[in-house]
């Protein structure tokens, strides 16, 4: 199940997956509690096994009614069973009906493949984030 959840319930998802474990709190990001910023999440039951927080931002010279992915991280021992593809639709749907243009992200170069498979395209050349790791620009016009 995909439901709305708080900037709070993705700490520790982003913790564990996306910053090898360092003290949650310190994963929030600076447009977790901006207007128009909304965080999903897949429940397996009870347990909250994906993530991924979306707001609005416009990418370099893309045009107006960007949004941006951040934060997409799933629980590894849930991984490679849909979920993280199935919380993306449901958020290109909400994206969509809103008015969005489209959605872009710094995706990391180990989970590009993923993206493409959704129907993102590249968008910049191979970069690195210090401390995180290599990631390309990646984008999906609707």
């Amino acid at each position: 199940m995909i439901k709305r959840i708080t900037q709070h319930d993705t700490l520790v998802l982003r913790s564990r997956v996306l910053r090898k474990g360092i003290d949650p709190e310190l994963c929030r990001f600076p447009a977790d509690e901006n207007a128009g910023t909304f965080h999903l999440g897949y429940f397996e039951g009870d347990m909250l096994v994906c993530i991924g927080t979306f707001f609005p931002e416009d990418y370099k010279d893309m045009g107006p009614k960007g949004f941006r992915l951040r934060g997409m991280a799933s629980d590894p021992d849930f991984a490679g069973k849909g979920y993280g593809g199935q919380l993306i639709n449901f958020a290109l749907d909400e994206l969509k009906s809103s008015g969005a243009a489209y959605i872009w992200c710094n995706a990391r170069t180990t989970a590009s493949g993923f993206y493409r498979k959704l129907g993102f395209n590249f968008c910049s050349e191979e970069f690195e984030i210090p401390g995180v790791g290599l990631h390309y620009d990646m984008y999906l016009l609707f």
